[in-house]
């Protein structure tokens, strides 16, 4: 196979943004989300309020306050299993 047609077949996912997915692995197993953004290249997708990752912020200027963000870490998409698709209007 050439190395354009594996490079088309590895970025191919079966999930599109919008969609209802259900975690099949990992910590978060048997929860339910919607697919916020695709990363093709690596084959992994984030989903809403799935595998919630914690990143404390120091302060950089004198006198500012620290920052506990909270963010969405992407997941591989074989561990994403599809439950319904977005349904787009042709009315637009």
């Amino acid at each position: 196979m050439s190395s354009i047609k594996k490079e088309l077949k590895l970025n191919k996912l079966h999930l599109k943004q919008g969609d209802l997915v259900k975690v099949i692995a990992g910590k978060d197993k048997g929860k339910t989300g919607e697919v916020i953004k695709l990363i093709k290249k690596k084959s992994q997708v984030v989903i809403k309020g799935i595998n919630i990752k914690i990143k404390h912020i120091k302060p950089v200027k004198e006198g500012e306050v620290g920052k506990i963000n909270q963010f969405e870490s992407p997941i591989h998409s074989s561990n994403a299993m599809l439950l319904e698709r977005k349904k787009f209007s042709k009315a637009n």
